[in-house]
């Protein structure tokens, strides 16, 4: 005899509490490519600097069209993005909003997290189509949103904790790189960390490393911009086959999570190294277990992982795919497992883990 399921009695004041949740969730997903928008057109930066003002005054100071500034302006409204006065019909930007969405200074700056993320969904056609057969996306085959996004939403963090805090928490290192050290930073992208550690540190010399060509040709046009090409060079080359040896510091910010084969990587390092080097892993912060990682950041990181991290490493030898919030515990397994005696965490934001390793 056939058995009949029950279907489960459903709680309509859940339900729609779960649609009216999905419906802001689609505002937010929009707003990512309107933070966006935002941005490129110089919008926040107008408001920051001159003060309220009603969409023609905004599009007048921006050169842009009023009908497509009203409905801008009135969507970061909804979204409490900026501020609305109906008695004058203006539109403001507050104190506080106004560092996070113009001050590329700032270690609060967002427009570079939303920029990373806009690229993310562009290219998410590709990712599914991955997902039924397992196969991965190189870092190298995304959009121009995923590299500079990238670049600016990890840049004012390192500005903000690199020199002053992180390489402090590493043991002796500082005091080796103000006499003048060796330094391999692998996986630079458009070599950020490396000119700015080159910035803070003018006697040592500083490589970075990268597998994909074109972030490296703009990381040497930023090493010139920032004067210091001199000390500063650039190469091509992965985690597993990047040159040189006697490094007194490798660094690897954001990206070990990222590569294939991640225990390959971490013995490449231990052979690079001199025998009292330092490898500096920073990566995000996240609990080891699943639980501990169901909260805002961990989501944002759980789906970059899904659409980036993962990919990115199923595309090459090994896949391991760690993922983006693998866990200090794994983390600590793969670097032990590349031959470090010695792990320790050093450093932490509420979005990195500093990491330092010893032979």
């Amino acid at each position: 005899m056939a058995t009949i399921e029950q279907q489960p009695a459903i709680d309509h004041d859940k339900l729609m509490s779960f649609v009216f949740r999905a419906v802001d969730e689609v505002g937010a997903t929009l707003n990512s490519a309107a933070v966006v928008m935002g941005d490129r057109l110089g919008l926040y930066r107008a408001l920051a600097a001159g003060g309220p003002a009603t969409p023609a005054e905004l599009a007048e100071r921006t050169g842009t069209a009023e009908r497509y500034v009203r409905e801008w302006l009135n969507g970061q409204a909804a979204g409490a993005y900026v501020e609305y006065d109906p008695a004058g019909g203006t539109y403001s930007l507050p104190a506080e909003h106004a560092v996070a969405l113009t001050d590329e200074s700032s270690p609060a700056f967002l427009p570079g997290f939303f920029q990373i993320a806009v690229g993310s969904v562009m290219d998410s056609p590709r990712i599914t189509e991955a997902a039924r057969s397992g196969e991965g996306v190189g870092w190298h085959e995304h959009n121009d949103d995923v590299f500079h996004g990238c670049e600016r939403f990890f840049r004012p963090g390192y500005n903000a904790n690199l020199v002053s805090a992180w390489l402090p928490a590493l043991d002796g290192v500082v005091e080796k790189l103000q006499k003048g050290a060796t330094v391999a930073d692998v996986g630079c992208g458009h070599g950020s960390s490396t000119i700015l550690m080159a910035q803070a540190f003018p006697k040592s010399n500083f490589v970075g490393f990268d597998y994909h060509g074109e972030s490296i040709a703009t990381a040497r046009e930023r090493a010139d911009e920032a004067g210091v090409a001199g000390r500063v060079r650039f190469e091509t080359a992965s985690a597993q086959t990047y040159t040189g040896r006697g490094y007194d510091l490798v660094t690897m910010f954001d990206c070990l999570h990222d590569m294939g084969d991640p225990v390959g990587a971490a013995e490449h390092v231990r052979r690079s190294l001199a025998a009292d080097g330092t490898w500096m892993v920073v990566e995000p912060n996240a609990g080891d277990r699943v639980e501990d990682n169901l909260n805002p950041i961990g989501r944002a990181y759980y789906n970059f992982s899904t659409f980036l991290c993962t990919p990115s490493s199923l595309a090459q030898d090994v896949g391991l795919a760690l993922g983006a919030q693998a866990g200090e515990a794994r983390l600590r397994e793969v670097i032990s497992a590349g031959g470090f005696g010695f792990v320790r965490r050093a450093a932490e934001t509420p979005f990195n883990i500093v990491l330092e390793a010893r032979p």
